[in-house]
């Protein structure tokens, strides 16, 4: 069964998002997506991964990693971007 998925505007998407973002528990100060791509079927979210300065990972990262990766559970299945 296909279902129909809504389309909105990347600044409606990143709207809700961030809405998201804000209110999950693992929810990190400057965490945010100010980017959204569509990749096939899968919506795809970028913003600040709390890189170092030298640029390698930190213990953030992997957070910031993982609620991008749940945005795109949460939403690629009943938005598009448009």
């Amino acid at each position: 069964m296909h279902t129909q998925k809504e389309t909105l505007s990347q600044e409606a998407l990143l709207t809700l998002a961030n809405e998201l973002i804000r209110n999950h528990d693992e929810f990190i100060h400057g965490m945010h997506a100010d980017a959204v791509a569509q990749r096939g079927d899968v919506l795809v979210f970028k913003g600040e991964y709390f890189l170092s300065d030298d640029g390698t990972p930190t213990p953030k990262t992997m957070a910031v990693f993982n609620m991008f990766k749940y945005l795109a559970h949460q939403l690629s299945g009943k938005y598009q971007l448009g």
